[in-house]
């Protein structure tokens, strides 16, 4: 899938293997330097540097008022950033609407995305309650971008979901960039549709009324990205992906013979009951597809939603 060559994902420099951290280590993310580098660009960003702290450093923590607090050096209070990194997490920010995702480093008081310790002014921890000064600017200046950190994608379910979502998203993103129709938007929706009734059937419902409306095509194009962002982000449950694979399945009513019917019903229920990964049924689909081409079926992105390669449904 070469068209994902030129999809970019910023990462924080230190989960590339950049050796960045106040100490002048890494925390190299294996997923993303051996994986994701194969399909996709990084636009690496240590704030921390950015803003003209060394190599080593002295470290620094969230200080204060949990909602807005100040980054402060840990054993030298004197130290304070805090001015320049919103600065320039603003800036930065703002330009990036380019990226389809983000890669945060976990539990760092800038890129960390959620349960960063915050200290009270007298030393004392306040818990995990922080969000990283870049980070929060970030998520707030492009609400629609999917976000990860580190530590979360050792979930396989989180990892397969986060790729998705950016993939997805840089679709959007080029279909936008080369001009919206309202023939694009309803083509967009008509080829996501077995994927988003895998993660949320009522908000697949909600989409549908948006894309036949006569409204102004760019104001659907904002409300639909909302809820098709929102949509995604969901857990494709075994639930949910069941009733899709029937759904998918009923295609083929007037292909297979009796055995071949009773066969992939007898997948699809095995799946159902966790005897079986997702990839089973999707894999007899697949080459009941490609025997008989059934139209409908040929571009819709719920069979190829990010590179095979990847070895994403794995597990599922």
């Amino acid at each position: 899938m070469n068209e994902s060559g030129s999809i970019r994902i910023g990462i924080s420099a230190c989960l590339l293997g950049e050796q960045v951290r106040y100490d002048g280590g890494h925390k190299r993310l294996p997923f993303a330097t051996d994986e994701l580098a194969r399909h996709f660009d990084f636009v690496k960003i240590c704030p921390e540097q950015a803003i003209g702290m060394g190599v080593p450093r002295p470290t620094i923590r969230l200080v204060g008022d949990t909602e807005n607090p100040r980054l402060i050096g840990s054993s030298d209070s004197t130290l304070d950033v805090t001015d320049k990194m919103t600065v320039f997490a603003s800036d930065t920010a703002a330009k990036l609407d380019y990226i389809s995702g983000y890669i945060l480093c976990a539990k760092s008081p800038t890129c960390g995305m959620e349960r960063v310790p915050v200290y009270a002014e007298g030393g004392n921890s306040l818990g995990k309650v922080g969000v990283g000064i870049f980070a929060k600017q970030l998520m707030a200046a492009q609400p629609l971008l999917p976000v990860e950190e580190n530590g979360r994608l050792n979930d396989v379910h989180l990892r397969e979901n986060f790729v998705l979502r950016v993939v997805a998203y840089s679709r959007w993103q080029t279909m936008m960039a080369e001009g919206i129709t309202v023939k694009k938007l309803q083509d967009f929706h008509r080829r996501h549709k077995f994927l988003l009734l895998a993660h949320s059937q009522p908000i697949y419902r909600e989409l549908g009324p948006i894309v036949a409306e006569a409204g102004d095509v760019n104001d659907m194009a904002d409300r639909y990205i909302t809820k098709f962002m929102e949509a995604i982000r969901l857990p494709a449950s075994i639930k949910n992906h069941t009733n899709t694979l029937m759904h998918i399945q009923g295609f083929f009513k007037d292909h297979l013979d009796a055995s071949d019917k009773a066969q992939l019903s007898e997948v699809i229920k095995e799946y159902s009951a966790g005897l079986l990964p997702l990839l089973v049924p999707l894999e007899m689909l697949g080459m009941f597809l490609k025997k008989y081409q059934v139209d409908y079926l040929l571009d819709q992105y719920y069979f190829t939603p990010y590179p095979r390669d990847l070895k994403l449904r794995i597990g599922l």
